[in-house]
Formats: structure tokens, sequence, C-alpha cells
């Protein structure tokens, strides 16, 4: 029997690592994670999404600011794959602070790929790209040819790790890709996101503990799955005989004027009772409109999404009402 695969996430904290997380560890890998150090220090909060991996994993504090201390951590363990998904990735936090966005995630990106190329040039290198570096889209739908035009530092920095990626690919032929990954939200999502704004507000409304939910522009479309299907993606094109990159969507555009309707809907509310418009939560740049072509990953991985819209939207308010409702037990 041959010996497990050796995986290591960097970003195993968040939505996506967690769930990936998971899926290796069914698969039979010996997963370790990338954590800063204060992870370790107050697991409390900062490992919520993987308590109920930790005695399965293996973590490991290192910062993405740091080349010596990934350096390091690479140098003591022969890793199969690396999937990095560790960024600053809320896109209203980047215009706050691009300084830190770019930072963490063009430089965090470079470190592991030089470290890699230096000690494990063989190790496979999955990176997160976002449908965010499409930004002003070119044409719609999106796919992997569509030019880049980002509208926020978040996706300019994504752009850069795109093209780090493959240019570590094809300069040090090692074996690099890039999933450009449309919007994938679920349960685990952040607060700030406005997915889980508006499930967790529709939860807490429905409870009686607030009364309305303030958002920015109604109208913005985007091409929205599950995390589970996307971190599923993430695997199969790690195991493709060749690197490539790959736009993994649903292929179906809705407004967040749509997902607040369907999520109200699933509480029996009226959402134009409780929805306010609120300028401040309107972007710099708008993307209007996301919506990805993935027809390349279903047709050459034969990947394909298991959550619909509505599957996804019922999901994350009755998982938000469970939650405030054992909350208050």
């Amino acid at each position: 029997m041959s010996p497990a695969k050796k995986a290591l996430i960097t970003g195993i904290t968040g939505q996506d690592g967690s769930y990936l997380a998971e899926q290796l560890l069914d698969l039979g890998y010996e997963v370790h994670g990338l954590v800063r150090r204060v992870a370790l220090e107050m697991p409390e909060h900062r490992t919520e999404r993987i308590a109920h991996l930790l005695d399965r994993i293996t973590l490991h504090p290192a910062s993405m600011e740091s080349y010596p201390s990934i350096f390091h951590l690479i140098s003591r363990h022969e890793f199969d794959e690396c999937y990095h998904l560790a960024a600053q990735s809320f896109v209203a936090e980047s215009f706050r602070d691009g300084f830190s966005t770019m930072n963490i995630n063009i430089n965090g990106t470079h470190y592991m790929l030089a470290a890699l190329r230096e000690l494990r040039p063989k190790c496979r290198f999955y990176f997160a790209g976002s449908s965010e570096m499409f930004g002003k889209v070119r044409e719609t739908p999106q796919r992997e040819t569509t030019p880049f035009y980002p509208r926020s530092p978040y996706g300019i920095s994504k752009v850069a790790g795109f093209e780090l990626t493959r240019n570590y690919r094809e300069a040090y032929d090692m074996y690099c890709v890039s999933g450009i990954l449309f919007n994938h939200e679920g349960p685990r999502r952040g607060f700030e996101f406005v997915t889980r704004k508006i499930s967790a507000t529709v939860a807490r409304i429905k409870l009686g503990l607030a009364t309305e939910l303030r958002l920015g522009n109604l109208d913005a479309q985007r091409d929205w799955g599950h995390a589970k299907d996307y971190t599923r993606a993430m695997h199969l094109m790690m195991q493709y005989p060749e690197a490539d990159d790959y736009v993994v969507a649903s292929g179906e555009s809705h407004s967040v004027r749509d997902f607040c309707e369907r999520a109200f809907g699933e509480v029996g509310l009226d959402y134009e009772k409780y929805v306010k418009v609120d300028e401040r939560f309107y972007r710099p740049a708008e993307v209007d409109q996301l919506v990805g072509d993935s027809t390349k990953i279903r047709k050459q991985l034969g990947w394909q999404p298991e959550y619909t819209f509505e599957q996804l939207v019922k999901e994350m308010v009755q998982a938000d009402l469970e939650s405030i409702e054992k909350s208050r037990q």
C-alpha cells in the first residue's frame, strides 16, 4: 500500500481551507495547515471552522509575510501538494488597506513559490485565483482567455499572484495551477461578506434580534456557488497530468437583491420591508456583473456543481437560525 499523500493548506482556518481539509482527509491524505501563531494561542476564536478536525490534522505556525518562516516549514516536510488559499480576501478591506492586501497576497504567493522551487520542486502547487481579476469585464461570460481588468487592490493582487504562478510553471517547469473561482459561499463564510451578512441578519430579524439590513448596491450581479463544490474542483485540478488554469463557476448570475429576496423568503418575510440601501457600503469602483463559463473544467476534469443557488441560500439561512437558537439555550 502506497503511503498517504501529504498536503499543505495555507488559509486552512478559512471557509475554503476547512472544507478542503475535510475532503482531503476523506480521501486518505495526511493534512497539514499553515496558521498564524496567534491561531494556536487563541484556538477557540481562530480555529473555529476546523475545531472538529484538530485531532486529525497538523498545524504549523508561520507567517505569509515572512519568507524565512515559510522556508523553514517547507524544509522540514516533503509535501506532495500545496494549496495556497491564504489571502486578505475581503474586497472592501482591500480598499481601506491596500498596502497590507498587496503585501500578504503578492509577497505571500511569491514566498511560497520560491520556497517550493528551492526545496520541493516536485510538489504540486495550487493558487486561489478569483473572478475579481476580471473586474470591469471585457466579455460575458468570463472564461480562461478573458482579459483581466481588476477594479480593486484585492483583484490587482490576485492578478499578480496568477501571473507569478504561471511564470513559475513556464520558467521552472513546476506543476503550478490556478483556479479562477467565482463567488463561493456557505455557512462557514465570514460575516463581513455580503451573503453571510444577509443570511445572518435574516436569522436575527426572524428571531427578533434585529430590525433592518443595510446593504450597498443591490443590483450588483454575481455567479454564486457552494464552497464545498469549489474546493472539490481545486483537488481535481491538482490530479490532472498537466498543470493548467481553470474557471470554476455555476454559470448563473444573481443580483444581491435576488439573494435577499430568497433569503427572507426562507423565513416567510418580505425583504423590501427590512433592507435599506446605505451608500457607505458601495465600492469606490464597482464590479457590476460577474458570470463564469466553466466549460473547460467540466469537459476536461468532469467537474459538476452539486448545489443549486436555491439550496445554497437555504442552507446558509437555516444554519444561522440554528446557530443563534443554540447560543440562546
